[in-house]
């Protein structure tokens, strides 16, 4: 009797641990939803490809629009420089000479790009003659300039003239060259010169 009441909860044991072995294993647990350690370093590295990327272009604009002032500077001061270029004329003469007309078309072409702009010519004479002749003198080649831009349809009210004659000298001295370098119209800006607009001449 004792065997019987002992076998009983062997046989339950039994039972219950064979059917613990039917059942079917738990699942697995999910894998992670979010990305992989690869994926977040790829996406930092993209990140910081487009940040130099756009560091990059913010640079490229700039030294752009450096490079297209400093061309617009260059190209503003060599119209003025071509502007300002004195006129040379012969001994005792107020005609413009041919070797100065293409500076004069220069300076044509500049007025008309310009027309703000006002201009004062100051002749000049060597030192040979009175200083009442060297005086008409000067003043005869300051409106020689004057006359021939006139002449090709700029207006003449854009410009004031005055002589100097022998007392302002380009060289001081007394031969050739000196003298070929005092006979001469110098041009002044008087007005219109911070609005310059730059203009392409030979």
């Amino acid at each position: 009797m004792t065997q019987r009441w002992i076998a009983i909860p062997v046989l339950a044991l039994g039972l219950v641990m064979a059917e613990c072995g039917r059942r079917p294993p738990p699942p697995p647990p999910p894998a992670p939803s979010g990305p992989t350690a690869e994926e977040l370093e790829r996406m930092r590295q993209d990140s910081i490809a487009r940040a130099r990327a756009r560091q990059d272009s913010i640079r490229a604009a700039e030294d752009a629009r450096r490079s297209a002032e400093e061309a617009r500077r260059m190209d503003i001061q060599r119209t003025r420089d071509r502007l300002l270029e004195m006129v040379f004329f012969d001994y005792d003469r107020f005609d413009i000479r041919p070797d100065q007309e293409r500076g004069m078309q220069a300076k044509i072409a500049i007025l008309r790009a310009n027309p703000q702009l006002r201009l004062r010519f100051e002749g000049h004479a060597d030192e040979r003659g009175s200083t009442e002749y060297n005086l008409a003198l000067g003043d005869r080649r300051a409106n020689s300039v004057r006359q021939f831009l006139a002449t090709y349809g700029i207006d003449a009210e854009r410009f004031t003239t005055i002589s100097y004659g022998e007392e302002r000298p380009l060289v001081n001295a007394s031969n050739e060259d000196a003298w070929a370098r005092n006979r001469r119209v110098e041009v002044v800006i008087t007005a219109g010169g911070d609005q310059l607009v730059p203009v392409a001449v030979p």
